[in-house]
């Protein structure tokens, strides 16, 4: 699923630890439009539950979460 959806924007918050990746997260989405799509990538295992957390706060959608060799990456569409 995650091959087919296209991220309008990416943002690199490799390194951050909480809370930084969910602030970075909350202002990169109003620069997108809604429906446009943000990939975010993460080091910090915390990013999960927080990104869990965020869409259940912003109602904004997560379209993929996966981790792959420490990287967490993420597909969060703006729905409003």
């Amino acid at each position: 699923m995650a091959e087919t959806v296209k991220a309008t924007q990416s943002l690199d918050c490799r390194g951050l630890l909480c809370p930084l990746p969910i602030i970075k997260l909350s202002k990169a989405i109003k620069g997108i439009q809604v429906g446009e799509v943000l990939e975010m990538l993460a080091t910090d295992p915390g990013s999960v539950p927080d990104v869990k957390a965020f869409q259940a706060q912003t109602g904004h959608e997560i379209l993929a979460s996966e981790q792959e060799g420490g990287v967490y990456r993420f597909l969060v569409k703006r729905t409003k």
